[in-house]
């Protein structure tokens, strides 16, 4: 467990959850609140014993390029320097976003298939 302390510790997780705050009461299809959401997703990775920086980092953001596209502080660029990091949670945040297709969100199986 002090393993597990230490490395969480010399995580910077804070400019994540800055930009997270843009989905702040915005809600999931299903009711429930999308931020709060982001965050659940990075507690259950935790419960689990995944201290991965860029993992955890990318669960904080994984739905801002699906509900907040177009926002202030939502743009590859802005995620790519927030931090060393921000490149490889980038990355990790776009393969688990629905895409576009013919302006319309990629079919669910499809999506399914793809992050499989």
């Amino acid at each position: 467990m002090g393993d597990f302390a230490s490395v969480l510790s010399g995580i910077t997780m804070a400019p994540y959850i800055a930009k997270a705050t843009a989905l702040i009461g915005k809600r999931r299809r299903a009711g429930s609140n999308m931020f709060r959401h982001q965050l659940d997703t990075m507690t259950i990775l935790l419960d689990y014993k995944l201290i991965d920086p860029v993992l955890l980092k990318a669960a904080v953001i994984h739905d801002l390029f699906e509900e907040c596209q177009g926002m202030p502080g939502v743009t590859r660029e802005e995620i790519t320097t927030v931090d060393s990091d921000g490149p490889a949670v980038y990355e990790l945040v776009m393969e688990v976003t629905l895409r576009e297709v013919d302006g319309h969100r990629e079919p669910k199986s499809e999506y399914l298939k793809r992050v499989m």
